[in-house]
């Protein structure tokens, strides 16, 4: 016959014929050891705590020499510097500003030290980034996106294309004109300005800043930004910049470049491709089955596109943009 005996409860925070105590010491000790491992690993034995590096103190106005100092051993930097614009610099401040250390540095230690090139800062030693940091020092509400833009990326300094010191009589100290300049780098767009139909860059016409905005911007290859990105080929081309009361939808959409190859073509008025009718039917072939475009078999050959849609960037005549 069955019977109830007795059931004894056995605390889950206890160990069954175990004190407390033990439990709690152990646990003690288990937290105690996990605090300490990083530190322990963290400090090998016989090692040094790791002290943080000081940052370098500002420099005393003690600390300048003046550019007339400078220029006892720089003499061959220092000629015709006064029409460079960086020599502005040294008329700030009741004619009281620095010129040579506003980039290089105080130059006491470098001067008592026989010209110990470690006590200066040599931009053409030190890293792009160093550079650019020290440049847009001045130059940064000039050019906000530089470090974002493809030249910062590919580590292409401020001394790249300028040339600090002399001025050889290009606009904004250039190191060359354009656009042989930016052909030095740039040789794979070079060949587009030789197709029988380009942009006049090597005429001297336009220039490559007038498209792209070499310090950096928030479009694709530098190209510059504004409110209305077609803006930048309708400055030039003015008959295509509307407002149109019938719009092509294209213009909007994709752009110039949907239609254009903006360096050079082998085909009339940049076009992507010789044929025009090939060039549209890449939207429109549809609409043109069954209707007046699709009239016979190649009829698309016979007569191009534009002989009834004269005005393909947008009319204020008719929505088919006919004539």
């Amino acid at each position: 016959m069955f019977r109830e005996e007795p059931v004894t409860q056995v605390s889950i925070r206890a160990v069954p014929g175990k004190k407390p105590v033990l439990l709690a010491s152990f646990m003690l000790l288990l937290g105690v050891g996990v605090l300490c491992t990083p530190v322990l690993r963290a400090q090998a034995p016989g090692s040094q705590p790791a002290v943080p590096a000081k940052e370098a103190a500002p420099a005393l106005p003690s600390d300048f020499v003046g550019s007339e100092t400078c220029a006892t051993c720089h003499e061959e930097v220092a000629k015709k510097f006064d029409s460079n614009p960086h020599t502005k610099m040294a008329l700030m401040h009741g004619s009281q500003g620095v010129t040579c250390e506003n980039c290089h540095g105080a130059g006491k230690a470098h001067v008592e030290g026989g010209g110990d090139v470690s006590k200066i800062f040599n931009p053409a030693k030190a890293t792009a980034k160093e550079v650019d940091a020290k440049c847009q020092g001045c130059h940064a509400g000039t050019h906000p996106n530089f470090d974002r833009s493809p030249h910062a990326k590919a580590n292409v300094s401020c001394i790249g294309c300028h040339s600090v010191h002399a001025d050889n009589g290009q606009e904004h100290l250039l190191k060359a004109e354009q656009p042989k300049l930016c052909f030095q780098c740039h040789n794979d767009i070079k060949p587009a300005f030789a197709m029988p139909f380009h942009h006049k860059v090597n005429e001297g016409l336009i220039t490559c800043n007038d498209c792209h905005d070499v310090h950096g911007t928030f479009g694709n290859n530098n190209i510059k930004s504004t409110a209305d990105q077609n803006a930048i080929c309708t400055k030039c081309h003015t008959e295509t910049r509307g407002p149109f009361v019938y719009e092509h939808a294209a213009v909007k959409a994709e752009g110039c470049l949907g239609c254009h190859t903006p360096h050079g073509s082998q085909n009339a008025r940049l076009l992507n491709m010789p044929s025009v009718n090939t060039l549209c039917n890449q939207c429109h072939s549809p609409v043109a089955a069954g209707t007046v475009h699709g009239l016979n078999a190649g009829s698309a050959e016979l007569a191009p596109c534009v002989n009834c849609h004269t005005f393909i960037h947008g009319s204020n005549m008719n929505q088919a943009f006919l004539k």
